[in-house]
């Protein structure tokens, strides 16, 4: 990292986690921040515009190369199984668009899954031309234990199955037999909303035990899980973003594609010079795989996103390492999600801590669905009142962390940082419950339940 602001002296002990480190990131210094951001990479953006023929003909790839190793070790797979691109919906469709669908194919989401990407299996599924996948969801209300969730995706898989009864499904992406048709799962490793972590390394064995395909959406896994190991873990595709946790450079995104299922993947998007050539060579002459080749270079782009990966690592390691900072953010979200609670007075959704990584999610002080009751929020206000909390929360608080609407209520959801501490929830709590009383009296001045 460099310039004044951002930089750090590596041989020195770095400071405290929480406050202290703020500095290091360029937020306006009376924002509060609980969201994930990612770190400078001003070094290398110097070094593309001093000579920029020179940087994206020669100094760029072996640079690109050093990125994919350490990514590679980070997450447990080998060097050529794993590409970089834009962010984690790029990767995702780079997958879901190659694979050749046929007519009874089943395309299978959840009630969690990312909305670009549940648009994504509806615009597959939408397609006016034969062939296209059925698209189903599983819908997961939380809070949920992880045996829960797999209880609950079991049950749904095999409806699907018996309510396909005579569809043959091949077993594997990269079998031999490949006449029948194909059973794809878009699973979370950590849902976005609410920011729960999944069972994903079970549902990976419940899929092999099946005979499904495993696409796995792990948008916020890098840099908040500990233990990815892929090469144990064994999905049929995963894809993660560098820029939410990992602290790379905005954007970009780890895919790993195994060997054994690299041949599905015909095309990076968009098409790059290599495609088709048997024998590729990367840009720096070495013999390497069509889908690293493909995936080196596929247009004209801001390329440094992509090699901030080892200034981020680097970074970390000083600030102690990934146990170190799993730590300190575990334990905050599990703190600052039970201040926030007793600020605005309601609950945390996981007092467990066994859905809880980086990410807390508590509810707000407004009126709450109930079963055999006229609903309270509909498709009408909805939308209204989330742009008000984004507003309130940025113009009058000068504060931010993610709302939604989950199983008939409003929450918040909350990311522990290196540069935070329990006051930020303790304001955010201040903030919003400030916010609720304005929207309940905009919205619901007769409604009294919260």
């Amino acid at each position: 990292m460099t310039g004044e602001r951002f930089s750090y002296d590596s041989e020195s002990a770095p400071p405290a986690f929480g406050h202290p480190l703020k500095k290091y990131w360029a937020f306006d210094k009376d924002y509060i921040n609980l969201n994930h951001v990612f770190a400078a990479a001003a070094e290398i953006l110097l070094r593309a515009e001093q000579h920029p023929d020179r940087f994206h003909r020669v100094t760029y790839m072996p640079l690109l190369e050093e990125s994919r190793e350490l990514v590679a070790e980070l997450i447990g797979a080998k060097l050529n199984e794993v590409v970089l691109v834009p962010n984690a919906t790029h990767g995702l469709n780079t997958v879901l668009r190659s694979i050749e669908w046929r007519e009874g194919d089943i395309l299978l989401g959840t009630s969690t899954t990312y909305g670009a990407i549940t648009k994504t299996l509806k615009f597959l599924g939408d397609r006016s031309e034969a062939p296209r996948p059925v698209v189903y969801s599983v819908t997961y209300t939380f809070p949920l234990t992880h045996q829960e969730i797999v209880d609950t995706f079991r049950t749904r898989v095999r409806e699907l199955k018996f309510q396909h009864a005579k569809t043959r499904f091949t077993n594997v992406p990269g079998g031999s037999d490949d006449k029948g048709n194909r059973f794809v799962a878009v699973i979370d490793s950590i849902a976005s909303n609410p920011g729960v972590l999944l069972p994903w390394k079970e549902l990976i064995k419940v899929c092999e035990e099946e005979g499904i395909w495993t696409v796995l959406d792990a948008a916020h896994s890098v840099g908040q899980e500990p233990n990815i190991n892929l090469s144990e873990a064994k999905p049929d595709f995963w894809i993660s973003n560098c820029h939410k946790w990992l602290y790379a450079k905005r954007s970009c995104a780890i895919l790993y594609v195994p060997e054994r299922n690299q041949h599905i993947i015909k095309s990076s998007m968009p098409t790059s010079h290599m495609y088709g050539e048997s024998t590729p060579r990367s840009r720096t002459g070495e013999q390497v795989p069509t889908f690293v080749a493909q995936h080196e270079w596929t247009g004209t782009q801001d390329f440094s996103p992509y090699l901030s990966v080892k200034a981020a690592l680097r970074f970390r390691q000083w600030l102690g390492g990934e146990d170190k900072i799993h730590e300190y953010c575990h334990g905050l979200a599990m703190k600052g999600g039970v201040r926030l609670a007793e600020v605005m007075n309601t609950k945390v959704m996981d007092e467990t801590g066994v859905l809880t990584l980086h990410m807390t999610n508590v509810l707000m002080p407004l009126p709450v669905d109930r079963a055999g009751q006229p609903p309270v929020y509909t498709s009408e206000n909805l939308p209204h009142i989330n742009v008000m909390l984004r507003e309130k929360l940025f113009d009058d608080w000068n504060v931010y962390a993610a709302h939604y609407y989950h199983a008939g209520g409003w929450w918040v959801r909350a990311s522990a940082q290196v540069w935070n501490e329990v006051s930020d929830f303790e304001y955010l709590g201040m903030a919003l419950v400030a916010i609720c009383k304005e929207i309940r009296t905009k919205f619901f001045p007769d409604v009294s339940d919260a």
